[in-house]
């Protein structure tokens, strides 16, 4: 895909939504730390059906240390992985409390170090909390980014690149919230909705089934 195409499905998804944003409900850095970290395979309505219950009751380190791995288990237990994703839970907020962080780090070394933290919700919380110029690239991102052609790559991360190395600054933190609601409503992985696609002009999908 060249440059001009590409500038076209931007300009069109910008003026759909200019002022994209996640689905997980959040109310603090902690908070958005954990929802990333509890939708790995689970979609975003699931994970606020849990935090919508559970942070009223555990949503700061000290809190979850409190309630303890069982009861935060048993708050989990309807989403993927549950088991190990509420040991990562415990064992971060150790981490803060060892640590006596406030917030949430904003550096990529200290993020990645978290246990359950990769480098997808890394790059969520430096885009999302710092405004630091990264593309997290998840599922959706890379099933539309190489179906289109707006960004062939083998792997995510070399989706990513290839994301940062064509898409304008200014749109950089707006990508991944457009390529995921993209993804997860019209370019479905298994039935997409070509029809319905409002970039269907310009992706070059169609040419290449």
């Amino acid at each position: 895909m060249n440059n001009a195409k590409r500038f076209k499905i931007i300009n069109i998804l910008n003026t759909k939504n200019p002022f994209p944003k996640s689905e997980l409900n959040f109310n603090s850095d902690f908070e958005l730390l954990i929802s990333v970290m509890l939708s790995a395979q689970t979609k975003d309505h699931s994970v606020n059906n849990i935090t919508n219950i559970l942070y009223p009751i555990a949503n700061t380190p000290e809190k979850f240390i409190k309630l303890g791995i069982f009861k935060l288990k048993n708050y989990l237990k309807n989403i993927g992985l549950y088991n190990k994703k509420a040991e990562n839970i415990i064992n971060i907020s150790k981490i803060f409390i060892k640590k006596k962080w406030r917030f949430v780090p904003n550096k990529r070394s200290f993020l990645e170090s978290l246990p359950g933290v990769g480098r997808k919700t890394t790059n969520v919380i430096l885009s999302t909390l710092y405004k630091i110029n990264t593309i997290a690239v998840d599922t959706h991102v890379f099933r539309v980014s190489n179906r289109s052609h707006f960004a062939l790559g083998k792997n995510v991360k070399i989706v990513e690149k290839k994301l940062m190395k064509v898409v304008p600054k200014k749109y950089i933190h707006k990508i991944h919230h457009w390529f995921v609601l993209h993804g997860r409503y019209v370019c479905k992985s298994k039935n997409p909705i070509c029809n319905q696609c409002c970039i269907k002009y310009y992706c070059e999908y169609e040419k290449n089934k």
